[in-house]
């Protein structure tokens, strides 16, 4: 797999690189703000080999407050054929949102915590599902939007079928074991996990780790 890698941390960049070289995926480029990332996907489109996967840090220069993650939605407006991965301490709400929103792209979006990146099985998993075309979202996540001191108003707004789904992400299930449990495609999951996130929102807020995030 072709890889951008986007972070203004060093160490954090050369963690996950050793992760991915070390499974066979190319980093063929790093990024150290978003600037330069938004220069280097453009680059590789023009040249017609979008890459496989962007990964890319939420907080990053020159803002140093959300820039990683509205490039990422820059760049999937332009490139609909571009999986992104998005990475952060924090839950991340509105853009993460306004990501699986987006009419013209069907599903290849990824949200996880950097602390997640440490379990390095389940976070090759999730790179090969997000590179798929899949959808995943960290669990940390779900359980802040139904927690029962959450506004219960857009759980209304959910199918039976969006709820069961719902249900087994809480519990840090991988989409093929929810496709497993219902009998469903591995398409249809990500679809149903888009869906529910759009309809839910996610606020922003502090989370802590899940003993088995995907």
């Amino acid at each position: 797999m072709r890889i951008v890698l986007a972070d203004d941390n060093m160490l954090i960049r050369a963690g996950i690189r050793e992760i991915l070289t070390s499974h066979s995926h190319e980093v063929i480029v790093e990024c150290e703000d978003a600037t330069e990332l938004v220069t280097a996907i453009d680059e590789f489109a023009r040249s017609g080999a979008v890459p496989d996967l962007l990964i890319t840090d939420v907080r990053m220069p020159p803002g140093n407050t959300d820039d990683g993650l509205r490039a990422a939605i820059d760049l999937r407006s332009h490139h609909r054929d571009l999986p992104v991965l998005v990475l952060s301490a924090y839950v991340t709400g509105p853009y993460v949102q306004e990501l699986l929103n987006d009419p013209g792209a069907d599903g290849a979006v990824g949200c996880l915590l950097k602390e997640n990146a440490g379990r390095i099985v389940d976070f090759l998993r999730v790179l090969d599902t997000v590179s798929g075309g899949g959808v995943v979202i960290a669990p940390e996540v779900v359980r802040y939007v139904t927690h029962a001191d959450a506004p219960q108003g857009p759980l209304a707004r959910l199918t039976d079928r969006e709820r069961e789904v719902l249900a087994l992400v809480a519990e840090g299930r991988s989409n093929a074991e929810i496709a497993s449990a219902l009998f469903l495609s591995g398409v249809s999951v990500s679809k149903h996990v888009a869906n529910v996130f759009v309809k839910l929102g996610m606020p922003r807020t502090k989370t802590t780790a899940a003993s088995r995030p995907f």
